[in-house]
């Protein structure tokens, strides 16, 4: 069944020649749930955190699940001012996602480029990645070359972090 609001999504990954699928599934809105999912799907499975720092700079932050962020010390990290989450009205203008749905693929919305993508290490290590569509009621893996090909195409270097 088509998945309208991944069309575009699904449509661009057409073009670049990544290979992708999809499952969808009821809607998973934080990490933590929708385990059943997650355990039938091979691959890294992500956290994606939308934030604002100080000075006003936007960012996203994509990792695997389960890697610990520490909020306080990523700026010196990524060269960030104090981060907060950023709230959604401002999500939703810059990457064109509602909360529950913020993926590494709502970078293809940020035309102006306003956000500076920060990518885990270890998440680029799995194969597949899984990433929302963005839509929370499906999960899309491509392979991490496909992931960083489709980067390529936006314009996007991500910072690459080695969280642990």
């Amino acid at each position: 069944m088509p998945i309208p609001a991944a069309e575009p999504l699904f449509a661009l990954l057409d073009r670049l020649g990544v290979a992708h699928s999809t499952l969808e599934h009821p809607p998973v809105f934080h990490v933590g749930e929708g385990d059943e999912i997650k355990a039938s799907l091979p691959g890294g499975h992500t956290k994606n955190l939308f934030l604002k720092d100080a000075k006003g700079r936007l960012w996203l932050v994509s990792a695997l699940q389960d890697t610990r962020i520490d909020l306080k010390a990523l700026p010196a990290v990524i060269g960030a001012a104090k981060l907060s989450f950023g709230k959604p009205e401002l999500m939703e203008e810059a990457l064109g996602v509602t909360p529950g749905s913020v993926t590494a693929f709502a970078l293809m919305n940020d035309t102006e480029r306003r956000v500076t993508f920060v990518l885990d290490k270890a998440l680029l290590a799995k194969e597949p990645l899984n990433f929302h569509p963005l839509i929370n009621t499906a999960t899309t893996a491509v392979s991490a070359a496909g992931f960083l090909t489709f980067l390529k195409a936006l314009g996007v270097t991500p910072v690459l972090v080695d969280f642990a």
